[in-house]
């Protein structure tokens, strides 16, 4: 009786190290290794978790306009680098870096540098600027 339930104990915990490991797993989604750039106008600023969004409205590749949504950071780390959900007003101008979503109708992208042409903001992943 004692193995089955450490079995069952093991069994579980690995079931839900998988599903913690699995959502972060942005190569399922996202082209890691392309970057493509997008600019255009602030539609909304989603902050929440576990991902906060960026809806940008931006010209595709072929001059139609779309809107994007681009996944971001956690709230805490955007907290930690002094953003908060005030931070962006819609209408702002932004240039996004990201990596494309492996479906290439969905509009989805994953941001991996970001500015504000307005004040010059950057963000870079690891890194803030503010001028």
């Amino acid at each position: 009786m004692r193995r089955r339930w450490t079995v069952l104990v093991v069994g579980v915990a690995m079931m839900l190290s998988v599903r913690l490991h699995g959502h972060h797993n942005f190569a399922d989604f996202y082209f890691e290794s392309d970057t493509i750039e997008i600019e255009g106008e602030l539609v909304e600023f989603q902050y929440k978790n576990p991902h906060s969004w960026i809806h940008l409205q931006a010209a595709d590749p072929f001059g139609a306009q779309k809107i994007y949504a681009a996944e971001w950071v956690s709230t805490s780390r955007l907290e930690r680098d002094g953003i908060s959900k005030d931070f962006f007003r819609v209408g702002d101008h932004l240039r996004i870096w990201a990596s494309p979503s492996r479906r290439p109708n969905d509009n989805r992208i994953r941001i991996k540098r970001m500015e504000r042409r307005s004040d010059r903001w950057k963000w870079g992943g690891n890194r803030i600027e503010t001028r």
